[in-house]
């Protein structure tokens, strides 16, 4: 959520930088209307509080003198009544303010770039080389269809489109790089490993931005009148960990790391990636979140994609980062870095990790502060959360960037501990 200051004292300059920066439309002269109506029902509200007030103690002094408080009580009882009406008028008044201010994007950082889709990103680096091959390469389903490996028949039989099973030593392949991620964040990165609940209550999904404006992209579920839902990533269990408290700051930066399963209903994206593992229902992450002082949170940014990197020159996978423009960025982030990773069969780059500064945007939503040493006061802390990295995606990218002529895959070096010491799968 924007300050509110934003909307309520630059409102005609944060609209324009909404449109111009994000495309997004603020409901000017509605947002002016409300707001006006607030201030004036805000001060009558408060008049008829200290009348009520005024006249109780008025009645208490002429029933202590003997005197016919009638009057007076009859008087009360009428201000109770335009004080209750005034008073649910002032909430549904700041309800819909609320509502309106819960749909409003994070403005972008001055350091983003201004475009209007992807095609505007800007590239910042790149590491490795592609590799160059003297047979025809096969894409990951090609590759996992022998033995069975990467099943999409049963897994739609069982769950429908977009779901995939998979067997022997591709299972293995995938759950060890999801292990090394861990280890790595955990041990060299500084990151506290967590397990977080994968089902979730509405408030934890307004804090991150998800609800109210993406919900059909959530799947859910409902027990009796009680309705959760299922985590698209572990950036939302991971950050509410805050959410309505005020954190020590000795205890900034707060860092913490999560492998859990994800679900998104990819609506919208029908006919896309529909092959294989790219765009799943179910699928794993582990996860970065940081929260952090707000002076820091630019630095724990840098810090944070550059932890996602390392897993990827550790796996040995080309990859580039990406600087996302105004029109690219999620709902939350004011700055994000994509890593794109190489996918042989493709001849292009890949979405693998999306690292994002949120600034106090989802802190304010979520009540998550910090006690500023230098003012005594609680503050906004700053947000931030990363892919480090999606592991099904790193398991299409190792199965593709070290397949064999023979359909054999090698286990890149960094993983075989995992695998029992085998140095590929065949």
């Amino acid at each position: 959520m924007l300050d509110p200051l934003l909307l309520r004292q630059h409102l005609p300059d944060t609209a324009a930088r909404l449109r111009d920066l994000r495309g997004f439309d603020l409901p000017v002269e509605r947002l002016e209307s409300l707001e006006a109506e607030r201030k004036q029902i805000q001060v009558r509200t408060q008049e008829l509080q200290n009348l009520r007030n005024t006249r109780s103690k008025a009645i208490g002094q002429a029933k202590a003198k003997g005197e016919d408080v009638a009057p007076l009580m009859a008087e009360v009882a009428g201000l109770g009544d335009e004080l209750k009406a005034s008073e649910a008028r002032l909430d549904a008044i700041r309800g819909e303010l609320d509502a309106v201010a819960l749909g409003v994007p994070n403005l972008p950082d001055p350091s983003v770039p201004v475009g209007a889709d992807e095609s505007q990103n800007v590239e910042q680096h790149r590491w490795g080389t592609p590799r160059a091959f003297d047979f025809e390469v096969k894409d990951h389903v090609e590759l996992g269809a022998r033995h069975g490996w990467l099943d999409g028949d049963t897994a739609a039989k069982l769950s429908g489109a977009r779901f995939t099973v998979l067997r022997g030593q591709l299972a293995r392949l995938h759950r060890a790089l999801a292990q090394f991620m861990l280890d790595l964040h955990a041990n060299a990165h500084g990151y506290e490993e967590t397990n977080v609940p994968v089902i979730v209550n509405a408030d934890s999904l307004f804090g991150t931005g998800q609800l109210p404006k993406f919900e059909e992209d959530m799947f859910a579920t409902q027990l009796g009148d009680s309705r959760r839902y299922l985590i698209s990533t572990s950036e939302i269990s991971l950050t509410n960990i805050v959410r309505d408290s005020i954190v020590d700051d000795e205890r900034l930066p707060l860092r913490m790391t999560a492998h859990s399963l994800c679900f998104r209903s990819e609506a919208g994206s029908g006919g896309r990636d529909v092959r294989g593992m790219i765009r799943q229902h179910q699928f794993e992450k582990v996860e970065l979140v940081s929260i952090a002082r707000p002076a820091e949170s630019d630095d724990e940014h840098e810090r944070m994609t550059r932890s996602a990197e390392v897993v990827l020159e550790q796996l040995g996978l080309p990859y580039r980062r990406m600087l996302l423009c105004s029109g690219d960025m999620g709902f939350s982030a004011r700055k994000t870095y994509d890593l794109e990773v190489w996918l042989p069969s493709q001849q292009t780059y890949r979405e693998i990790s999306s690292c994002s500064n949120c600034g106090d945007f989802q802190a304010r939503r979520m009540q998550a502060r910090w006690r500023n040493p230098a003012t005594g006061k609680p503050e906004p802390v700053h947000t931030l959360n990363g892919s480090g990295t999606a592991v099904g995606r790193a398991l299409i990218a190792v199965m593709e960037n070290y397949q064999q002529a023979d359909g054999s895959i090698v286990v890149p070096e960094v993983l075989r501990a995992y695998m029992g010491g085998a140095d590929r799968i065949a």
